[in-house]
């Protein structure tokens, strides 16, 4: 059934209907969304508006979430519902090849800068190195006609990451009230999605090594750890890794470097003891970096996993080839069978 929305005034106890208007221009709502995409309910950086396809039609609003997965926004404007439906999923079909310097030239176009520098100052942390790997569409619209709902429902259901959300213009004594419904929960259909997409795990975990002035590779090897801080977002994603887990490691740019074993779960640098050392801390040793952050509050710190080595690689040697998975988190599942054949080859692991 189409979806409606009604707006009550509590006046004296009772319920008034406040009627519903016809928004004067539906450019209107799409200047709304550019300008604050929290009128949505959801988390997006909006970095193109009126973007030309290839085939000559327009996307009112192209955005980008925390994930680095670009998001379609089209409003019905005069269009049927089904029209939309097929529109929005025209403008996917063309989105999904869009390479990382098709969308840097839409968000220099439109924000005047850089994806990277736009993504960062958004969500404060660096942009995924692979970005566009999937989508998400919204439909905009007053309501639609049951068989579009259906449809877009249906396309839910088999993990297409669509959804419809509703907004209505009230009029209270020539006041203006926006009201906003969603067709389907936006949580259930990214967890559709993501349960459609995610490939089975393997069993084995991807660790980025995030080289800098507060990492380097030859400490790892020397001194058996791996580490993430500055912060709670990186040092708990390193937590997620427990004793027993085996796990690669990704140096950006160069490829795989190492393959380990997890035998001592995450401890501030402070209270790690480093075996072979009668019993000294990981901050009492000579380390190639000098910059490794210590907070005595664990928060900012320094974290670190002790682990045993299994192959490692120097840097020249790093293991890489074009398309292999990589990620820009600290620690994820590696789900990618293509990159993991590639590792269990190059690392000599015999799996069962």
């Amino acid at each position: 059934m189409s979806m409606k929305m009604s707006l009550w005034r509590i006046e004296d106890e009772k319920l008034k209907a406040i009627p519903t208007t016809k928004l004067s221009k539906e450019e209107r709502i799409e200047n709304w969304i550019a300008e604050d995409i929290t009128i949505l309910g959801i988390d997006i950086l909006i970095f193109g508006r009126q973007v030309i396809t290839t085939f000559g039609k327009r996307i009112d609003l192209l955005g980008i979430d925390e994930d680095g997965s670009l998001q379609i926004i089209e409003l019905k404007r005069e269009k049927t519902p089904r029209e939309t439906v097929a529109q929005i999923l025209d403008y996917a079909s063309w989105i999904k090849d869009l390479s990382y310097s098709d969308i840097n030239e839409i968000s220099e176009k439109f924000l005047n800068k850089d994806i990277a520098t736009a993504y960062s100052g958004k969500y404060e942390k660096p942009i995924p190195e692979s970005i566009n790997d999937s989508h998400g569409m919204i439909v905009v619209a007053s309501e639609l006609d049951d068989s579009s709902e259906r449809i877009v429902q249906y396309l839910s259901e088999y993990g297409l990451n669509i959804n419809c959300i509703f907004f209505n213009v009230f009029d209270d004594n020539n006041h203006e009230y926006l009201g906003r419904s969603w067709l389907m929960d936006p949580k259930g259909v990214d967890e559709i999605k993501d349960t459609k997409r995610k490939k089975p795990w393997n069993g084995y975990w991807f660790y980025n090594v995030g080289e800098g002035d507060a990492r380097n590779w030859d400490d790892y090897i020397k001194y058996n750890f791996i580490s993430a801080g500055g912060g709670e977002f990186y040092s708990n994603q390193l937590k997620k890794l427990k004793c027993g887990n085996k796990f690669f490691a990704y140096m950006k740019g160069l490829g795989y470097v190492g393959y380990g074993e997890v035998i001592i779960e995450a401890q501030p640098i402070d209270d790690f003891i480093v075996s072979d050392t009668d019993g000294k801390k990981l901050s009492e040793l000579e380390l190639m970096t000098k910059n490794i952050l210590r907070n005595h509050d664990n928060i900012k710190t320094e974290w670190i996993v002790g682990v045993k080595w299994t192959k490692i690689f120097k840097r020249d040697d790093a293991k890489r080839f074009s398309g292999a998975f990589a990620n820009q988190a600290v620690v994820c599942k590696l789900r990618d069978n293509v990159t993991f054949d590639f590792l269990k080859k190059e690392f000599e692991i015999i799996t069962d």
